[in-house]
């Protein structure tokens, strides 16, 4: 998976970013600077060496901890549908690689994330590659609690199948604000958008079936 020193972004593999996001465009990702971020971020840092030739095939793969790096479809379609402007705050649930949170720092938002799994947050801990981010800012913690101490955020993202929608982290969304959470259980989920209004009103729509690890309680030490 990653590693503490850097690794080679070469040409061969930025031709094959560039055709990643010809696909994603494609499939119907059109936010052009969602597209942009992940045409700058290297998927194959984010591997282990073993899966290195196949880090811009559009699926999942197996990481630490028993987690997954989500598909790229997935991470620029959950990151388009959050409407993000730069200096957005914004908390992600389920650090995992990093990935997701490295395409969100491209965007140029303030970012918070919380990872529940003490070795996987450890582990990206020493990833050389999230120096490029100082607007990162890691937890380890129940992604269930949030973080109070920070809230209200502008824009939520959760990255595993939530049971129930989590009633702490829509407290924790600012009037105005937009949260994106897949919801249900048993590996098939769907993804929600929230909107919570400046009255503090919420709705909720549905933007497809998706399949994500789950989302537990509590922290993994």
């Amino acid at each position: 998976m990653l590693q503490s020193v850097p690794k080679e972004d070469s040409y061969k593999q930025k031709g094959m970013r560039r055709q990643l996001v010809q696909h994603l465009r494609e499939k119907g990702i059109t936010d052009e600077r969602v597209l942009a971020a992940i045409e700058a971020v290297p998927r194959h840092f984010f591997l282990d060496p073993a899966f290195e030739n196949q880090a811009y095939e559009d699926r999942a793969f197996p990481i630490t901890a028993g987690q997954t790096i989500s598909q790229p479809y997935t991470v620029a379609f959950q990151t388009q549908q959050l409407e993000l402007k730069k200096f957005d705050k914004v908390l992600e649930i389920g650090t995992g690689s990093a990935y997701q949170a490295c395409v969100l720092g491209e965007l140029g938002v303030t970012l918070y994330t919380i990872e529940r799994q003490r070795a996987l947050y450890d582990y990206v801990g020493k990833f050389f590659f999230l120096n490029r981010y100082p607007n990162i800012k890691r937890f380890y913690g129940d992604g269930f609690e949030g973080l109070p101490t920070y809230a209200p955020f502008d824009k939520i993202l959760i990255t595993c199948g939530a049971p129930f929608m989590p009633p702490k982290l829509i407290q924790q969304l600012k009037p105005g604000g937009i949260m994106v959470v897949p919801v249900g259980e048993d590996g098939k989920q769907k993804m929600i958008r929230v909107r919570k209004d400046a009255a503090g009103n919420v709705t909720q729509e549905e933007m497809g079936d998706f399949s994500f690890v789950p989302m537990l309680t509590g922290k993994n030490n």
